[in-house]
C-alpha cells in the first residue's frame, strides 16, 4: 500500500494515561509500516475543575522519534477553527480521531469540519465510548455533532458498535480487538517484580489496576474480599488485593468501607498514579488481574494483562466475557461479591499454569498491524 500522511487527533505526551499511550503506540506502528504520522494533542484537555485526578501530565520522558503537537484547547472555539484550518492546509490523507467523552464533541467536531473542507482528508474515528459511563446533560447532542463530522468508524467492542448504530446507521464501521499494550517493556519474574515494589514474595496477590471510578466496582471487590475472609480456613490464607491506580472518585467512602469490613490487612494500596516505567512490575508481581466492573465497553487493562500473560477474573458485563474466554484465559463471574469471591477461589484451585497456554494462543489476535490495516482499508 502506498505511503500515507496520517494525523492522529487525541491525547499525547506530556498528557498521561491510557489514551495517550495508545495513540503513541499507534503512531509508531504507522511509521514502522512506512507511513508519515504525527499526533495533534491538547494544550488544554480538561479544565482543572472537570479533571478528577491530581495531575493531567506525565513526568516520564517524551517518546522518542514521534511528532506530538500540543495545540488543541478543548474549551476555546477560536482555537478549534485555527487547528481545523491548519489541518485543512497540510492535507493529511487520513485523520484518525479518538472519541471517548461527549465533552470533546464540540471541539473535535468543529476541527474535523474545517479540516475536511479540503475535500481530500478522510476522517476515521476510533470510538472508545459512544454512550458514556457517567451521563451528563448534552451528551446526545455533543456525540451526534461529532459523529456527523466523520467518514467511518472503528470500535473495539460489540457494545460500542451497537451504541454507534443507534446514532449512525449507514456510514462504514468495523470492530477490531484492542491491540496489546506491548510498549511497557518485557516481563520480569514475579519474584523480581515483587522485590522491586516491596511486596511479599510468598503470598497470593490479585491486582486491581487503573483509574478508580464508580463503574469499575472496586467497592464490590472490597465486599468480595470480606466474603473470602469469612470463608477462609486456617491452612488457606486470604489473598492480598493490590489496588494500583489513582482515585477518580471521593476516596472517603472507600476508606469507610475498608474500616467497616475489617479488611485492612488484606489490602495493599498504591493509589497514586502509576508511571509507565513501573507498569510492568505491577502486572508481573500479580498472580492474576481482576476487573469487577459494573459496566464496560472494552478495557485497556485486558490487553495489558494479555501482554504480560496474566490470567483475569472479569465480570459478565460489556465485552469482557468475549475478550476473556471462561476457564481458558480467565474466569467470568457476576458483578456481585459472592460471585467474585467464588471466582477468586476457583482461580487458585485451577492455578496460574492452567491459563498460560490459552493466554499465549489468544493474545496472537491482538495485533497493532491489524488495527492499522483496518484504518487504511476502511478509509
Amino acid at each position: 500500500m502506498a505511503s500515507k500522511k496520517i494525523v492522529i487527533i487525541g491525547p499525547g505526551h506530556p498528557l498521561r494515561g491510557g489514551l495517550a499511550t495508545f495513540n503513541q503506540r499507534l503512531c509508531k506502528q504507522f511509521i514502522d509500516e512506512g507511513h508519515t504520522c504525527s499526533i495533534y494533542s491538547f494544550s488544554l484537555q480538561y479544565p482543572s475543575f472537570l479533571f478528577p485526578g491530581t495531575t493531567q501530565y506525565s513526568t516520564e520522558p517524551a517518546p522518542a522519534d514521534l511528532e506530538i503537537y500540543s495545540v488543541i484547547n478543548s474549551v476555546h472555539p477560536l482555537n478549534w477553527l485555527q487547528v481545523g484550518n491548519a489541518l485543512k492546509r497540510i492535507q493529511p490523507d487520513i485523520i484518525v480521531v479518538r472519541y471517548w467523552l461527549p465533552f470533546m464533541g464540540p471541539a473535535l467536531g468543529t476541527i474535523l469540519r474545517r479540516a475536511r473542507k479540503n475535500r481530500h482528508t478522510r476522517i476515521i474515528a476510533i470510538t472508545d465510548n459512544i454512550i458514556p459511563h457517567e451521563k451528563r446533560p448534552g451528551d446526545v447532542a455533543f456525540t451526534r455533532y461529532f459523529l456527523n463530522s466523520c467518514d467511518a468508524f472503528i470500535t473495539m467492542s460489540e457494545k460500542v458498535m451497537n451504541d454507534l448504530r443507534q446514532f449512525e446507521k449507514n456510514k462504514p464501521a468495523q470492530q477490531v480487538l484492542h491491540p496489546l499494550y506491548d510498549n511497557f517493556g518485557e516481563p520480569v519474574s514475579k519474584e523480581d517484580a515483587r522485590k522491586k515494589l516491596g511486596l511479599p514474595v510468598d503470598e497470593k496477590i490479585i491486582l486491581f489496576f487503573g483509574f478508580i471510578r464508580k463503574y469499575k466496582g472496586l467497592d464490590i471487590l472490597y465486599d468480595a474480599m470480606s466474603v473470602l475472609k469469612q470463608q477462609a480456613k486456617p491452612d488457606s490464607p486470604v489473598p492480598k488485593l493490590l489496588v494500583a491506580g489513582e482515585f477518580y472518585e471521593d476516596v472517603k467512602p472507600f476508606q469507610e468501607q475498608i474500616q467497616r469490613l475489617g479488611i485492612e490487612e488484606n489490602l495493599i494500596q498504591r493509589t497514586d498514579f502509576i508511571p509507565d516505567s513501573e507498569v510492568k512490575y505491577y502486572l508481573c508481581a500479580a498472580d492474576m488481574v481482576i476487573q469487577p466492573y459494573r459496566s464496560a465497553t472494552q478495557s485497556g487493562v485486558t490487553p495489558l494483562a494479555y501482554h504480560f500473560e496474566k490470567p483475569m477474573v472479569v465480570t459478565n458485563v460489556g465485552s469482557l466475557p468475549t475478550l476473556v474466554p471462561h476457564e481458558k484465559v480467565g474466569l467470568v463471574c457476576e458483578p456481585e461479591p459472592a460471585s467474585l469471591a467464588a471466582a477468586i477461589t476457583r482461580y487458585f484451585e485451577l492455578g496460574e499454569q492452567h491459563f498460560i497456554p490459552h493466554l499465549r494462543i489468544e493474545k496472537e489476535k491482538y495485533s497493532w498491524h491489524n488495527l492499522v490495516n483496518t484504518i487504511l482499508t476502511i478509509s
